[in-house]
């Protein structure tokens, strides 16, 4: 018998043998990388063969980069033989760039899978262009070269599908008008007028045409050279009029040397113009042919090569609303020159007109007072925020601008010392004493001003303590011993504000300035520089406080900010905002409401009428008969340090009418230098005569 153990042994011999579990998966996986592997030479022998509809996006993406040559090389050979390249470069690019066709786009509504030697395949075509957008379905056929390459079978159709080869591709344009600026009363402030245009017919010239061109050269501030390349261009015929540049109809001095010399022809031309010139060339701004840079900037907007656009000033800030959009549209025209197709049009936008709150009367005036100075004024109804004048003196004249301004011209305005090209209004500057009356404000609504209080006399000169050194803040008029609130602006007294800022403090002083809008932007149609009065937004030191009490320190003003500051004195404590944009019945918009209690502001305000109405108050030279005004003469002082005798002293003074009236007015100016012409009353004497002028009529 055998035993357990042997049994089993034999048992274990005879059991067939286990299957390989992992054959099956490997089988599986074999079999799937052959299928992919099969896909890809499937997917690979595909995307090999040659496809007509990538030739077709490749000539049209050439086309987007202007590469007419790179098109032309896409083209079969026999389109090539009826056609050189030199005239499909000339072809494509005389329509396409001729209708300004950007942003062109190809879409495909299906691609043709089966290869033949020739090929037709539908396609869309849009873009935009001078006239508007366009869109069409198109056809192309294609033909495979000995190397199996589709090349295009090229005709005029592939441009625009009705247009043959002997058509040609035309863009009408119809002239819109830009919008005018009227001030208030009607005036035209910048309109379109009739000016003189100057050519010469090379005809009617001497046979020696050298001493002639050098005096129309001289006469029209050009350069020879320019008026002989002119005279050279291959249009000019004998009888051919030669534009040169245009004249004011007012010009007639010029216009009457020009006629002097043979050849010379003078017609009448429509153009912008600005009746005001120079007296309200930083308000108005002017126009100029548009950039290559603005063009892109504002591609889409109806702007082409030959649109104007605002490029400074009133022409600018509402340069959407005057803009003209000129009509034009894209037409396929036969041999004969007769319309087959239009492509697209667009009708001609004339610009809306604007009226502002500008008084061309006050501007006038305004700039007549300052044109001999480097200064700024500017004129406001404090009751409505109004503005009535803007001026920057010296000024520039736009029509210049428009007329043609030579470089000698230009580079004469750039480098003068004056800087005409500046415009002050809308920058900010020390604002000296006129400031006084806003630290006054500041103190009597915060209660550590007491208007009655006497803060005693300390001479000329004062100084906190010995910790301020040599320093010393110093006044000049000594007025005696009642150095009260109505005194110390009366007389502008110095060291009766720099006390006065002391007390008040630093923290009460900021708060107060950003309550009335230091460091904002200030809401007007016109860019303003913010008025500060710290570059840290802080007030560093006793020294600063106190000479920022009086005007000084760091303190920078706006014009416009200082009447929208000074109308809380006739509105309650509270600021007017500034508007150039007239609105019929407009009562006014607060731009800041209850800075300050409307007794504060009284108390002030009846103070302020004494510096005028005092016949010893600095600006009593600015009284009016019959017409009640408060006012504040500055003197700001631009200097390294107090020893300093060189430094400049700007001039300003400010007034408002303060009592009931039906034609209120503000009136603010600054003259960059007064220290030889008799300080701040050189200022006091041109508002003056502003502000009366402006209740004479």
């Amino acid at each position: 018998m055998s035993t357990r153990k042997e049994y089993l042994k034999r048992k274990k011999k005879r059991r067939p043998p286990q299957r390989r579990k992992w054959l099956i998966p490997l089988i599986i996986l074999l079999v799937l990388v052959l299928c992919a592997g099969a896909g890809l030479l499937i997917w690979y022998f595909l995307r090999s063969r040659p496809v007509p509809e990538d030739t077709l996006r490749s000539y049209f993406s050439m086309l987007s980069d202007g590469d007419y040559s790179g098109m032309y090389g896409l083209l079969t050979d026999n389109s090539k033989d009826s056609l050189s390249e030199e005239d499909f470069i000339s072809r494509n690019q005389n329509i396409y760039e001729g209708i300004e066709a950007t942003n062109i786009k190809v879409t495909f509504p299906s691609e043709d899978s089966d290869s033949k030697d020739t090929a037709a395949v539908t396609y869309s075509t849009s873009m935009d262009t001078c006239a508007g957008f366009v869109s069409f379905d198109n056809q192309a056929t294609l033909e495979k070269n000995k190397d199996g390459e589709y090349r295009i079978a090229w005709d005029s159709t592939l441009i625009f599908p009705s247009l043959q080869d002997d058509y040609k591709v035309r863009v009408s344009a119809e002239t819109a008008q830009r919008g005018s600026i009227y001030d208030r009363n009607g005036t035209a402030l910048a309109t379109q007028g009739t000016v003189s245009e100057v050519g010469l017919v090379p005809g009617k010239m001497n046979s020696d045409r050298t001493a002639d061109i050098q005096k129309i050269a001289e006469l029209l501030d050009m350069d020879e050279e320019d008026i002989s390349t002119r005279l050279s261009a291959s249009y000019v015929q004998d009888d051919t009029f030669v534009p040169l540049k245009q004249i004011s109809k007012d010009d007639t001095d010029t216009e009457s040397k020009l006629l002097e010399i043979p050849g010379i022809l003078i017609n009448d031309a429509t153009e912008r113009v600005y009746p005001l010139g120079e007296a309200a060339g930083h308000l108005t701004g002017y126009v100029q042919s548009v950039t290559a840079e603005e063009l892109e900037e504002k591609q889409g907007q109806g702007y082409h090569s030959g649109s104007v656009i605002g490029k400074a000033g009133l022409e600018l800030a509402f340069e959407d609303t005057l803009r003209a959009i000129d009509g034009s549209s894209v037409n396929i025209v036969d041999s004969e020159g007769e319309v087959v197709e239009t492509i697209a049009s667009q009708e001609a936008q004339n610009g809306e007109d604007i009226y502002v709150t500008i008084d061309a009367s006050v501007q006038q005036t305004a700039y007549d007072q300052f044109a001999s100075d480097v200064g700024t004024a500017a004129a406001m109804n404090p009751k409505t925020g109004e503005i009535l004048a803007l001026v920057s003196a010296p000024g520039y004249d736009p029509n210049e601008f428009i007329m043609g301004m030579s470089d000698a011209r230009w580079n004469e305005l750039s480098n003068a010392g004056t800087k005409p090209l500046t415009n002050r209004f809308s920058a900010s500057w020390v604002p000296g004493s006129t400031f006084k009356a806003l630290t006054a404000v500041i103190g009597v609504d915060s209660g550590k001003i007491d208007p009655a209080e006497n803060l005693g006399f300390d001479g000329l000169s004062w100084q906190k303590d010995e910790s301020w050194g040599d320093y010393h803040v110093t006044t000049l008029t000594d007025y005696g011993d009642q150095a009260t609130l109505e005194n110390a602006l009366v007389y502008s007294d110095n060291i009766y504000f720099a006390k006065a800022a002391l007390n008040i403090g630093a923290d009460t002083l900021i708060e107060d300035f950003k309550a009335m809008g230091f460091g904002e932007e200030i809401p007007f149609e016109l860019k303003l520089t913010s008025s500060t009065y710290d570059d840290d937004d802080s007030i560093d030191s006793d020294i600063q406080l106190a000479d920022t009490g009086y005007g000084q320190g760091q303190l920078l003003v706006n014009p416009v900010h200082m009447l929208s500051m000074y109308s809380l004195f006739v509105n309650e404590g509270s600021m007017i905002q500034p508007t150039l944009l007239y609105q019929d019945g407009y009562t006014g918009k607060i731009w800041k409401e209850n800075v300050f209690s409307a007794d504060a502001a009284e108390t002030v305000k009846n103070d302020l009428i004494q510096v005028i109405e005092n016949p010893s108050g600095t600006g009593a030279s600015a009284r009016i008969d019959g017409v009640s005004l408060l006012g504040k003469t500055g003197t700001a002082e631009i200097k390294d340090s107090q020893t300093d005798t060189d430094g400049i002293e700007r001039g300003w003074f400010i007034c408002e009418t303060a009592g009931d009236t039906d034609t209120p007015i503000a009136v603010v100016g600054m003259v960059e230098d007064v220290k030889d012409k008799g300080g701040s009353s050189y200022v006091t004497e041109k508002v003056r005569n502003i502000t009366a002028d402006y209740f004479s009529k």
